[in-house]
């Protein structure tokens, strides 16, 4: 089955919770997004590590306008470490990302007033299968030959972990597959790490 091209797309569907029709409270979205979006650009050439900090690679730029727009405000700023670009424009790379599912017809976005007061929107997935056929592959990657995992999977999944989204691998599950998931984090980079540098510092600054 087909899924949405990106892997903050990808992320953002994981994250939505059949059950409660959003996203659940809590989850560090935000973060995750922006760590998607880093991962898909070192993936495919357009960021590079060097001592730690993102660094704008030579190929030209991405086609999907929110990672072209990260990839422009990484070229055009000074070197800066992973964490810091996983800490910036949050929400407004989450409603980004969000608008192109919509536009490209993998959800429906509805606006409404929580309370009849505070504006919000509400995310229904148009086909439930898209959603299960990323957790398949979030499965697959656990279990298949590390040889035969997409480094889209691996970072899927790294992201996943990072971000501790239980709603797709609780505790038990992450336990049980340590070894594999330190592999899959091998693949992604410095992603991993980031992402998780980033929630530890949004907690201690929210305690």
């Amino acid at each position: 089955m087909t899924v949405p091209g990106s892997l903050p797309q990808r992320i953002l569907l994981l994250a939505h919770d059949p059950a409660k029709g959003r996203v659940r409270l809590g989850t560090n979205l935000g973060a995750m997004v922006r760590a998607a979006a880093l991962a898909d650009l070192y993936l495919s050439g357009h960021l590079t590590d060097t001592n730690g900090r993102a660094t704008a690679g030579t190929r030209r730029p991405d086609a999907d306008p929110v990672l072209a727009t990260l990839l422009d405000d990484i070229a055009g700023s000074r070197p800066r470490k992973w964490q810091s670009w996983v800490d910036r424009r949050q929400h407004a790379t989450v409603v980004a990302v969000r608008r192109q599912l919509a536009d490209d017809g993998w959800v429906r976005l509805e606006p409404y007033r929580m309370l009849g007061i505070i504006p919000r929107t509400r995310v229904t997935l148009r086909d439930p299968r898209v959603r299960k056929e990323l957790l398949g592959r979030v499965r697959s990657a656990l279990k298949d030959p590390i040889s035969r995992v997409e480094p889209a999977d691996a970072a899927l999944v790294t992201v996943v972990v990072a971000g501790g989204l239980g709603l797709v691998l609780d505790r038990r599950a992450r336990r049980d597959a340590r070894r594999r998931l330190q592999e899959l984090a091998d693949i992604s980079g410095p992603i991993g790490p980031a992402l998780r540098k980033s929630i530890e510092a949004s907690a201690a600054a929210a305690g």
